[in-house]
């Protein structure tokens, strides 16, 4: 195999922003405070919040550098009685929590953006864990998932509410904060209020709307009148009620109307957060348009709403359509915190966009400071020191990379920045591996971007070359003659049925009817009745299923776990995938495991009882665990891997080999970048100490 460095390539250049996007520069007056620009980074939760406080001045002061100019915290719990632990909430209690905020609006106002706050209450819905208050209610509710009922609030209750929600706003005025949220929406305290079901009060808080509405009423006038000499006043507000059960759409419009003029700015949301932040394989850019285009009508205030924009052309649409004066975005700000930057320089091109997979909001959901597929640089801005668009020069010297999947592409193009003469080398015809595949099956069209951004930078890089169709040996790697080989093949799906509830393989098991989402890669697709056991638990086993039944094959679906694609509840799709299955007729069978499989008939053990029975199966497709693809690595290092020098360390003439993405640890796509852009970045060096935060006694 015979590869040289080197390759046709353009030179990076900006190019003059287009006429047509100008107006997205344009100042916008809110209120008292004026941002400097259309782009707002609307509040959105972090995995970090009053936990990781330097890490997130860090990541909120990135997207001001980028550009941002109107960015936000998180929610921000106004009293100990709204403690949603154990997520990692912003916290204004009392005079304690000031200098982190502060730090933080700091940190943005040195960007010349405005900095906004979400003052929240979380009512019934959060459970006081670390607090041990009593949540609070419009009336006695069960929380969101744990056997706990809130109390019901009475005159005195309301009372200090708005006690505390007035401290809070004074607190985040002395922070320096410019926008000041009030926040009666996603069924949190204030939006009780609006439901009809729940509101059962029978004084001037309950009953008619007018009533219904007097509580977030208040909390507006209190807070302007307190505040709004010097801040915005903002409300987020779903422009679609909260259900008929609760606040029909008609009455949300009647809210907009008669509360019109009281805030500076409406963010406008909807009341499903499946709908509002949905993932890209069920909610496209710009979706909630029809839903919400009504409130600057209405109302005449600047008006924000998200929509996942990543394309220019959809933003000044919206503007130019009268349905937003400011885009509003989260997840285009993690995937790109330069997104403002790149485009006033015209550098289209270089937009990170966003890939609709919510991996950001599945870490927040556990509990961990978030990160993202295509920016693998988000959350460790502190705690490594890392930057989006900067990485440091390297010594020099040759790279070979085997594998041009995510974590390969990746490791080619920062390596490429930093100096390094780089070959990519790939056995296959296309580039991008894993998210070639994946991204040709239902709804995954736009993870594609993974690839063909790298693809993109790359293609700039003269000292990157991509070379397709090669597949090496160890002694081609050795007679190549880099000075650093980053082993990037990527891992294979199981065919024996090895995963989380088997440790030994399936037997019996008749290896002529099994398949693997390999082999639906490759166009092998069963047919008849085929049985996909899904020990994953993620999007690809259900993903498979719709691809199987939309081209007529009869699906049964089983799950060791009780829903389809459980996991994907943490990003926001397990509702919808669940729903589309049984809309095309995928019989699902969950909390079963697949024991056996010969001669046209599966076995399932209930993980329960343990109970059994057999169903009809013409094929088997399994959907497990994976197997890292290390056999080059091993050829090159074997077993024994202290024998190996580390980059840093590697004597003259020696080469330094390592693994990184999924040939290492098969994992997410998001995990895989990361793997290759932190070899990359650190290749040469010793690497960056990682900073902890922690509270020190």
């Amino acid at each position: 195999m015979a590869l040289s460095f080197g390759g046709a390539a353009t030179q990076y250049g900006a190019m003059p922003a287009e006429s047509r996007y100008r107006a997205l520069f344009e100042s916008v007056r809110i209120g008292p405070v004026t941002a400097p620009n259309r782009f707002y980074q609307v509040p959105h939760c972090t995995g970090m919040g009053h936990a990781l406080p330097q890490t997130l001045v860090a990541m909120r002061a990135m997207k001001a550098e980028g550009g941002w100019g109107v960015v936000c915290t998180e929610y921000c719990s106004i009293h100990p009685s709204s403690d949603d632990h154990p997520y990692p909430f912003a916290s204004l209690w009392d005079d304690g929590d000031l200098g982190n905020l502060a730090a933080m609006a700091d940190a943005v106002h040195a960007h010349g953006a405005l900095a906004g706050i979400e003052v929240w209450h979380g009512g019934s819905y959060v459970a006081n864990f670390a607090t041990r208050a009593p949540s609070l209610g419009v009336r006695s509710t069960p929380g969101r998932a744990d056997p706990i009922q809130s109390q019901r609030m009475d005159r005195r209750d309301i009372r200090e509410l708005r006690r505390w929600h007035l401290a809070a706003a004074l607190r985040a005025r002395k922070a320096g904060f410019d926008i000041i949220y009030v926040y009666p929406s996603h069924g949190y305290l204030v939006s009780e209020f609006l439901s009809r079901s729940l509101n059962e009060r029978t004084d001037e808080y309950g009953g008619s709307l007018e009533n219904r509405m007097r509580l977030m009423r208040e909390l507006l006038d209190e807070t302007r009148t307190a505040v709004g000499d010097r801040c915005a006043v903002a409300v987020r507000f779903a422009a679609n009620g909260h259900g008929d059960e609760h606040l029909s759409e008609h009455e949300a419009h009647d809210v907009v109307a008669a509360l019109a003029q009281l805030p500076d700015l409406w963010d406008v949301v909807l009341a499903d957060y499946d709908e509002e932040m949905g993932s890209s394989r069920f909610v496209h850019e710009g979706a909630l348009e029809e839903r919400v285009a009504y409130v600057r009508r209405l109302t005449g205030k600047p008006v924000v709403c998200v929509g996942r924009f990543t394309s220019p052309d959809s933003m000044i649409g919206q503007i130019r359509r009268g349905v937003v004066d400011l885009i509003g975005a989260a997840r285009p700000s993690i995937a790109d915190p330069f997104l403002p930057n790149k485009l006033r320089a015209g550098r289209i091109e270089d937009i990170r966009e966003c890939i609709g997979c919510n991996i950001c909001y599945a870490h927040d959901y556990r509990g961990a400071a978030l990160r993202c597929t295509q920016n693998p640089t988000m959350g460790e801005e502190w705690r490594l020191g890392w930057h989006p668009e900067h990485v440091p020069a390297g010594g020099g010297g040759s790279v070979l990379i085997v594998g041009a999947g995510p974590a390969g592409l990746e490791a080619a193009h920062i390596l490429g920045k930093r100096g390094y003469d780089v070959a990519l080398a790939d056995a296959a015809g296309q580039a991008g591996g894993r998210v070639t595949h994946e991204s040709r099956l239902p709804g995954l069209a736009e993870w594609a971007r993974v690839r063909d951004y790298r693809l993109g930078q790359i293609s700039r890089l003269p000292n990157v070359s991509l070379h397709l169709g090669s597949h090496m040996e160890a002694a081609d790697v050795r007679a190549f003659g880099a000075k650093h080989v980053l082993i990037a093949t990527g891992a294979r799906w199981r065919r024996d049925g090895i995963g989380r509830w088997h440790a030994q393989p399936i037997a019996p098991l008749d290896a002529a009817g099994v398949y693997t989402p390999d082999d639906i890669f490759a166009g092998r697709l069963p047919e008849g009745e085929v049985l996909i056991f899904d020990d994953d638990h993620y999007y690809l086993g259900p993903v498979i299923a719709l691809k199987l039944a939309s081209a007529g094959v009869r699906v049964r679906y089983v799950t060791t776990e009780g829903r389809a694609g459980a996991w994907s509840q943490y990003t926001q799709e397990q509702e919808r995938t669940q729903r589309a299955l049984i809309e095309l007729g995928v019989v699902i069978e969950p909390n079963l495991a697949l024991i056996g499989f010969e001669k046209s008939l599966a076995t399932l053990a209930c993980i329960f009882s343990g109970r059994t029975r057999t169903v009809a199966a013409s094929a088997v497709l399994l959907v497990t665990s994976r197997v890292a693809d290390e056999a080059l690595f091993r050829a090159l290092v074997g077993e024994d891997r202290d024998a190996q020098h580390h980059a840093a360390s590697a004597p003259s003439g020696s080469v330094a080999v390592e693994r990184i993405g999924d040939c290492l640890q098969p994992a997410l796509i998001a995990m895989a970048v990361y793997s290759g852009h932190r070899a990359a970045r650190e290749l040469g060096s010793a690497g960056p100490h990682a900073q902890r935060e922690r509270v020190l006694i």
